[in-house]
């Protein structure tokens, strides 16, 4: 046998006032009744014990936990914090997330934010990139939701617990607690068990004829959280693991719930079931046959996570796959549903408006963008969970549960009416970083930048091996999209209000140039590349095709405003010495004229030199006669770039 480990600790609790101790021991009355979920019981167990004696680091965690259910979250937060302190190893991402939350119930922010920061190590990056976007989207003042909102409390709900709605047809499904056998009820809720109803919707999106659902097997336990499919003809739903009528338990006497499915021709399919872990929150996505549920894995991101499995005719077909941190967080993620690309669920990750918020996140392929608090309306100081959705009329009809104060009923369904999806208002861009003069060819590891109207960086990201780029922020009236690369162009581009006026997501190309493609060595110097031109004979005129080559001059100083420029022009060996100078200092002149007139600075331009006859490149010297190919090999201008060799340091 182990040997007994006693832990001694101090922790001035409050309402206990005294020494609290940890110790190893055997299944106590505060254990049986915090397993069976009476919460409070558990409390006044365990108080007892501690007066009596020790507590062992999970039962003291069982404490804090049963703080927690009962909203006791000052004690709760008080033990959560005196377990990590004395081990941080002691309380896993679930309990970090259980003692974010309950320090920010309990109004100690400043505290939440000094413990996040040191634990921010432990959580994926996505799950830190989250907080930080909702946290600064929900105290975003352009980010407000200005939609009109009809939230109406359903006339069908009861004193007891109604949640889960479900589009059924014509009708609306939901699950409820209330009992039409008195005898045969679920202890922990106090509750009967939770059965599935059915409802007729009115115009108005209020319900009539509430009634028990009867296309689903009858049973005496729990049937919750139904999820139709047309596609299907059959309603996923959830149900209690039985055997010949009885609840089934696993060796630890825990009774779990499955997901099954039931078809209109009659056929029962039990899909997901184990004794020892609960299935929840059913959703069938009918474009690519992804069953998503809910399920505490051991190797999820916190408590509950969202998962998937392919089917195939409703037909399991591969392993649960999590979701990721993206959407999942160390707290408990339920209630998938999926709205013209939108993916929203429900989380109590600690940095929402209250206990559940709901969410969503843009589907883009196979990823998730930022998930999205909604905002209040939807969610509530409370638990706000289960939201759906669909096209009525010229807007939505929608349905949600919550324990918000002023309802019938522990947990009551919501109807809403809004003109178009609900939630706070973000921007997205995203497209790719790409060569200006070639756009097949693509920039990696690009920065792209977000910023607002005063230059106060919102968002930053760098393009991946294909050039592609996204940056997700709360709304802004104006922006600013940058991008820098060492030996690229400088890319800035202004969006205004006007623009910006209705657009929430916006697929925008990069175009930049590299150094390297646009300058080129000759005469043992660096230039700008261009395609040799000519004057006319004895001419200083622009041609538009000169023109046309001094304009990707002005580009490259607009892309590298740093460039420092020398402008030389040379003439072949015909004429007098003194006329071909003259003669090519007037066609720099005139070339430098354009190039300032064109919006090239002066001050980028520091020299302007006609050479005349003096640099000739060949034998055709005075007085050798040469082809006139030969000739116009010594008539020539360049465009140095004089300070090529620190324009990057």
């Amino acid at each position: 046998m182990a040997q007994v480990k006693n832990i001694y600790t101090t922790l001035l609790f409050s309402i206990l006032g005294i020494v609290v101790c940890f110790a190893q021991g055997k299944r106590s009355k505060g254990d049986d009744f915090f397993f069976q979920y009476e919460y409070q019981k558990a409390i006044n167990a365990y108080k007892a014990e501690l007066t009596e004696g020790t507590l062992t680091e999970q039962q003291f965690l069982n404490l804090a936990d049963a703080y927690f259910k009962t909203s006791s979250f000052e004690k709760a937060s008080k033990a959560y914090v005196e377990l990590y302190k004395k081990d941080n190893s002691l309380l896993g991402n679930y309990h970090l997330n259980m003692m974010l939350q309950s320090l920010s119930k309990a109004s100690d922010k400043e505290k939440m934010n000094a413990f996040l920061t040191t634990m921010s190590s432990s959580f994926p990056k996505e799950f830190m990139e989250n907080i930080e976007f909702n946290t600064q989207l929900l105290e975003s003042s352009t980010a407000s939701n200005d939609l009109d909102f009809q939230i109406f409390n359903l006339t069908g709900n009861s004193p007891q617990s109604d949640f889960s709605p479900s589009f059924y047809k014509e009708q609306l499904l939901f699950s409820s607690g209330r009992s039409l056998d008195k005898k045969n009820r679920y202890s922990p809720a106090g509750e009967g068990y939770l059965n599935i109803y059915g409802a007729n919707v009115q115009n108005d999106g209020q319900i009539s004829v509430v009634a028990p659902f009867l296309e689903i097997p009858s049973s005496n336990y729990h049937k919750a959280t139904p999820y139709y499919s047309e596609a299907l003809k059959g309603i996923f739903y959830v149900l209690s693991n039985t055997e010949n009528g009885e609840l089934s338990f696993d060796e630890n006497g825990k009774n779990a719930l499955a997901i099954g499915m039931q078809r209109k021709d009659g056929q029962f399919q039990l899909l997901l079931k184990d004794l020892s872990t609960s299935f929840y929150y059913p959703f069938y996505d009918e474009k690519n046959g992804k069953l998503y549920f809910s399920a505490n894995f051991e190797d999820g991101y916190g408590g509950t996570d969202i998962y998937y499995v392919h089917t195939n005719n409703g037909q399991i077909m591969s392993a649960p796959i999590n979701l990721g941190p993206r959407i999942n967080s160390a707290g408990n993620e339920i209630a998938s549903f999926i709205f013209e690309n939108s993916f929203y669920f429900s989380s109590d990750v600690f940095y929402g408006l209250g206990g559940m918020d709901v969410y969503k996140s843009n589907m883009e392929d196979d990823t998730f963008s930022i998930p999205v608090n909604l905002g209040k309306g939807i969610n509530s100081s409370e638990d706000d969970f289960g939201l759906i959705m669909r096209n009525e009329g010229d807007g939505l009809l929608g349905y949600f549960s919550s324990n918000r104060p002023g309802g019938k009923g522990k947990d009551d369904i919501y109807g809403f009416k809004v003109d178009k999806k609900p939630g706070l208002k973000t921007f997205t861009i995203k497209g790719k970083v790409v060569k200006s003069y070639r756009k097949s060819d693509f920039i990696d590891k690009a920065a792209v930048r977000l910023l607002d109207a005063n230059g106060t960086l919102l968002a930053e990201t760098y393009s991946d091996d294909k050039g592609n780029y996204r940056l997700e922020i709360p709304w802004q009236k104006e922006l600013v999209l940058e991008s820098t690369k060492e030996k690229c162009s400088k890319y800035l581009k202004r969006f205004t209000e006007d623009e910006l006026e209705g657009i929430e997501s916006l697929d925008h190309d990069v175009k930049v140039s590299l150094y390297d493609d646009l300058v080129e060595e000759k005469e043992g110097q660096k230039v700008v590349k261009l395609k040799k031109f000519f004057f006319g004979r004895s001419k200083t005129s622009l041609t538009p095709e000169i023109k046309a080559e001094l304009d990707k001059v002005v580009a490259f100083v607009k892309g590298f405003p740093s460039a420092q420029l020398r402008i030389e022009t040379y003439t072949d060996s015909r004429g007098g010495s003194s006329t071909n100078f003259k003669l090519t200092q007037s066609r720099s002149d005139v070339i430098k004229r354009y190039l300032i007139q064109s919006g090239v600075p002066a001050s980028n331009i520091l020299y302007s030199i006609g050479y005349g006859e003096d640099k000739i490149l060949n034998n055709c010297t005075n007085g050798v006669f040469c082809l006139e190919m030969l000739h116009q090999q010594n008539q020539r201008s360049l465009i140095v770039v004089l300070n090529d060799n620190v324009l990057f340091n």
